[in-house]
């Protein structure tokens, strides 16, 4: 049996219905987060929680239900649903009411759907690398809005699928700012490079923990805006997101990074990020 949240009851996940005129289905109305579980431990959950906060503020809404409760509600979801390595998917809409672009009315009930997913580490790929596109960034410019409206996400991940690769890097003219479902690291000269958190990016909690980690480890951190070419001339790159962790990118747009291997700094960002992982969820499996 799987159990999901529905506005702040866990039930049974083929009794979980929702309204054709929800906002989120018709207009993308809403907000939400993804955040990773590891031995069945929230990892950075207070972090995400409260970007989800954000994210509900910036187009006006308050959230319906406090961060304590809600953080009390996935614990109880993980563990109803077993769940041990994966993720929960969270969202929250401006509920239903007639199709209308203009807010509704006060009174008008948020609908919160959650999920869990058993999804296991992504360990080829943290050993050996992925390989990425460039690709035009067509978004709004509220991407630090984690917002359900992702087509231009979708369409850049595909173009990449399509390519054989993991990912695409985004670029406005020459400024590369993150990639279709990732933030983007690059590293010269031993410095890790990253773009500013303002409105053309998310503001990736694997990269806010990535920030410190270097902070508290002597590994310069600087957010500072790149090229195309910076990023093509990088001795490295590294994507880091809840799902890929920190993965190395060996090439882009064919062209090998560096020796086309996951280089020693890169390494070091993944041994500095596990060991906070194990230190916020307890100790990871090999395999795992």
């Amino acid at each position: 049996m799987e159990y999901v949240v529905l506005n702040g009851e866990i039930i049974e996940r083929d009794k979980a219905k929702i309204d054709v005129e929800d906002r989120g289905y018709q207009f993308g109305d809403g907000v939400y987060e993804v955040i990773r579980v590891y031995n069945g431990i929230m990892f950075t959950a207070r972090e995400h929680l409260e970007r989800l906060v954000s994210s509900a503020e910036k187009i006006g809404m308050k959230l319906g239900w406090p961060i304590d409760e809600l953080e009390s509600l996935f614990n109880t979801l993980i563990k109803k649903n077993g769940l041990g390595t994966g993720i929960v998917y969270m969202q929250v809409t401006r509920g239903t009411s007639p199709r209308n672009h203009a807010f509704p009315p006060a009174g008008v009930s948020q609908t919160l759907v959650a999920y869990t997913r058993d999804l296991q580490r992504p360990m080829n790929n943290l050993a050996n690398g992925v390989k990425t596109i460039l690709a035009e960034d067509i978004r709004w410019l509220r991407c630090d809005i984690k917002s359900l409206n992702l087509l231009g996400n979708i369409l850049a991940k595909q173009k990449a699928a399509e390519a054989g690769c993991y990912e695409a890097f985004l670029h406005r003219g020459e400024t590369i700012t993150e990639g279709s479902s990732s933030n983007i690291f690059i590293i010269k000269d031993g410095s890790v490079f990253t773009h500013p958190a303002n409105n053309l990016i998310l503001n990736g909690i694997t990269g806010q923990t990535l920030e410190k980690l270097c902070k508290a480890n002597g590994v310069p951190f600087v957010e500072k805006e790149f090229t195309t070419a910076d990023l093509l001339a990088a001795d490295e790159i590294a994507i880091g997101s809840t799902t890929s962790e920190i993965t190395p990118a060996v090439e882009v747009d064919g062209q090998p990074v560096g020796n086309g291997e996951p280089g020693p700094v890169t390494r070091k960002l993944q041994t500095l990020f596990e060991q906070e992982i194990e230190r916020q969820c307890g100790k990871l499996a090999i395999n795992s």
